[in-house]
């Protein structure tokens, strides 16, 4: 395959003053809502003064409460979805009246409706798109009032196999221009390797003018803000774009661990008069696969450790918020991750920013549906009037990412199954490579038999994306011939935080073949943690991770999933309403398998060992150790040599079957005789204080940023007590407020608005959020019988 590098952008989003060329606007603060249909909202003198004052995003569904009643069904997280109605008053100045207005949003969920000073502007049904609208011909520029009204309908129930929430949940911007402006998805940036230390740029922009004195040039700016060089336009095709080029000298590569990004600054005259300038970060990589060497990122080797992702952050629901995604970002990085796939829709344009200053290789997923529909209202319905439109604009808006390594036009789609499939397979691809041909298209398939599935049969995917069937995987080159493997989709084993069943090497499908749901065979909705549970059509993360990692062609794999997610709460009915996919829940908090994956996936010294110390005297534990860098593990109980442990061939982990007593379990691993990493768990005593860590100490004075508090009920001498299920009561003080708690367990059904939270397996979580201003705030964590646990937190600018 021929190599090549690929010159990506993002665009840099600047609030100027009415005086410079373009106002980007936060747009977020100071809406009305109400939760409701009234279709008298869209008139200008509506009187909204009961309504409800909120910033965006808001998704009004994470504030209801969870109910087997709800018709989203637990598959959508239990949780209410309805009408709403969104509005926004808003004034221009006189000095605007020959400027350009445009409204837009990242993303509204669902059948989105937009009214500016009474006119319709359009409809969006599909939940995860972005989408603009040019406000300018209906707007009052004299100071005189402006009505935003957005209708949203996610009322028909239900849509999404997932939690999908409802409303304005990701940002909203107002850009003001002149009567002539570069757009955001007219820019794509490239580049080609000339030779070993020379990369071309190539930088295309489309600018739709009859004016013949147009002038445009783009200069460049390396990581540190300096100027590099400045291009002109030299070739203006047919299609009116503007094409520059320039020899970059060993530029600095964008990679997963050194995300390295650029500037690159637009500057656009008519008549020698500047008419915009528009700014945008981009970075340069190669990256190519091989049929028999898998995946390489700037010409060298990389195996993919992927996880999928949905789209919620837990206790927050479907709103965005750049620091509750940057720390899951963070989380899945520490474990050794490299990869998202943004299952099964496309993510917040926040989310690909994020990817590409942390190094993360995006796989950017379209639809999780054709015309072939999986729930009774949801996409299916919409995919022939509107797949073309929003798959342009997914691949425009994102192209520019460096984040972004591949496409993927569908998920498990039903028309793999039949003929059907044939045709929209071929033009879905055609559509992305007018678009981008600089990336590989996928789809993930479910049926691996070539003479059985359509889209494979279609020979429009440049590489075949795999879900499960993991037995299989060794026999790809065989079975499909000159194609690619990528693990689109892997692994669905299941488990709680906390929770252990043994034996620990007795293998539990759960729930059995043939089965939907299970009995609630542990008491408590609950799957084990020793990595011995799977769903009928997966496998244990293991098992899966063992048989990439043989294989060179096996390029790499995305596991289901990274975090625990809202619905989908297999492999048990209500009162569960999240799913034990992940391998962190939906707290945040690491279960034992993220080691596992941490011990393979990093080079930095790895010891965790597990289950806690907390049994009955004479009986039977399995412990078990994830380890690296190290030759063997070596046990003690109570200071007693319970053996040494290796691993053998493809062994994972090492294990004991050890008599419980009291006391204390002590775990050396070793290399070469030398002591690598000493690890301690021990019997914990009776719960008498609540410990409080905070994530960050400083956090932002913008009313936006958050710090996550972790609460940890411990005994008298400090040790986490396994089995803590006291009630918590968190209150706060100072320029700061909870927004929302959690503790990680799937099948809690009190609301995350609620200030209680129940501890599970001794743990929960406080989310809280600052004020817009500076000062301090302080949190507190009582609960009956307890000694209360406080932290000062700093607000700042």
């Amino acid at each position: 395959m021929k190599k090549k590098y690929f010159l990506i952008i993002g665009v840099l989003f600047i609030n100027v003053l009415h005086a410079q060329l373009r106002q980007t606007i936060d747009f977020n603060t100071n809406w009305k809502f109400y939760l409701g249909n009234d279709s008298i909202a869209i008139n200008e003198n509506y009187n909204d003064a009961s309504w409800r004052t909120l910033s965006l995003p808001h998704d009004w569904s994470i504030e209801g409460n969870f109910s087997k009643d709800n018709p989203a069904t637990t598959q959508g997280g239990a949780l209410p979805g309805g009408i709403g109605w969104y509005r926004k008053i808003f004034t221009l100045a006189e000095v605007d009246k020959e400027k350009k207005v445009a409204i837009e949003f990242d993303g509204v969920y669902r059948n989105c409706e937009v009214w500016i000073n009474g006119h319709h502007l359009g409809k969006r049904p599909n939940g995860y798109i972005s989408f603009r609208y040019d406000l300018t011909p209906y707007l009052k520029f004299d100071g005189g009032k402006n009505v935003i009204a957005v209708k949203v309908d996610n009322s028909q129930q239900p849509n999404s196999r997932w939690y999908s929430g409802s409303g304005i949940y990701r940002r909203v911007k107002l850009v003001v221009t002149k009567w002539w402006a570069l757009k955001p998805e007219d820019i794509f940036v490239y580049s080609k390797v000339v030779n070993t230390n020379k990369t071309r740029l190539f930088a295309d922009a489309k600018l739709i003018t009859k004016n013949t004195d147009l002038e445009i040039w783009a200069e460049i700016y390396d990581p540190k803000g300096r100027f590099i060089a400045r291009m002109a336009a030299d070739k203006i095709n047919d299609n009116h774009v503007f094409t520059f080029h320039y020899d970059m000298n060993n530029p600095g590569l964008w990679s997963t661990v050194n995300p390295v990004l650029y500037k690159i600054k637009f500057s656009v005259f008519i008549a020698a008069i500047q008419m915009d300038e528009y700014e945008t970060s981009f970075g340069i990589r190669s990256i190519h696969f091989d049929r028999k060497k898998g995946f390489f990122l700037n010409n060298k080797p990389l195996k993919i450790k992927g996880v999928c992702m949905h789209h919620d952050l837990g206790a927050l629901g479907a709103a965005f918020n750049y620091r509750a995604a940057e720390r899951q970002l963070q989380i899945l990085k520490a474990m050794g991750c490299n990869a998202i796939r943004t299952s099964h829709n496309p993510p917040a344009p926040e989310f690909l920013d994020l990817c590409d200053k942390m190094g993360f290789l995006v796989m950017d997923e379209a639809f999780d549906m054709w015309q072939k529909k999986k729930n009774k209202f949801d996409y299916a319905a919409d995919f022939k009037d509107w797949h073309k439109k929003d798959l342009e604009d997914m691949v425009l808006r994102d192209r520019n990412h460096p984040s972004v390594f591949m496409w993927s036009v569908g998920n498990e789609i039903r028309e793999q199954f039949d003929s059907t499939g044939i045709a929209p397979t071929k033009e879905l691809v055609a559509i992305v490579k007018e678009l981008d041909n600089t990336r590989p298209v996928t789809s993930a398939l479910t049926e691996t038999d070539t003479a059985k599935n359509f889209i494979y049969q279609s020979n429009a995917l440049d590489v075949i994306g795999w879900n499960y069937n993991q037995q299989n995987f060794p026999e790809f080159l065989q079975r499909y011939p000159n194609k690619i493997f990528i693990g689109s989709e892997t692994t669905s084993a299941l488990a709680t935080r906390g929770q252990y069943d043994m034996p620990s090497d007795s293998i539990r499908v759960w729930p059995p073949k043939g089965k939907k749901e299970m009995e609630n065979v542990n008491g408590n909705w609950t799957a084990s943690a020793y990595d011995n549970v799977k769903a009928n059509w997966g496998s244990t993360h293991e098992e899966t991770w063992k048989i990439i990692k043989k294989y060179d062609f096996l390029s790499g794999m995305f596991v289901w999933t990274g975090f625990d997610y809202l619905g989908e709460p297999t492999p048990y009915p209500w009162p569960a309403r999240s799913s034990y996919f992940g391998i962190v829940d939906l707290a945040g908090f690491p279960k034992d398998a993220y080691y596992m994956y941490q011990s393979e996936w990093t080079t930095k010294p790895v010891l965790h060992i597990f289950p806690h110390w907390n049994w009955t005297k004479g009986e039977l534990v399995d412990v078990w150790a994830y380890y690296n860098n190290a030759d063997e593990v070596e046990l003690f109980l109570n200071g007693k040599s319970l053996g040494t442990r290796k691993k053998i061939n493809d062994d994972l982990h090492v294990m004991w079957r050890v008599t419980f007593e009291p006391g204390t379990l002590k775990a050396i691993s070793r290399k070469n005789g030398k002591t690598v990493l000493i690890k301690e768990i021990k019997t914990a005593g009776a719960p008498a204080k609540i410990e409080l860590v905070a994530d960050r100490a400083t956090i932002k004075a913008d009313g936006k940023d958050l710090c996550f508090v972790t609460a940890r009920i411990v005994d008298k001498n400090g040790n986490l007590v396994p089995d803590a299920n006291n009630l918590i009561t968190f209150t706060i003080t100072g320029n700061a407020a909870i927004a929302a708690t959690d503790n990680g367990y799937q099948a809690d059904t009190v609301s995350f608005a609620s200030p209680q939270r129940q501890a599970w397996k001794g743990m929960a979580l406080a989310i809280v959020r600052p004020a817009s201003k500076k000062g301090n705030s302080t949190l507190i964590a009582k609960a009956s019988g307890l000694i209360s646990g406080t932290i000062a937190l700093k607000i700042a600018d």
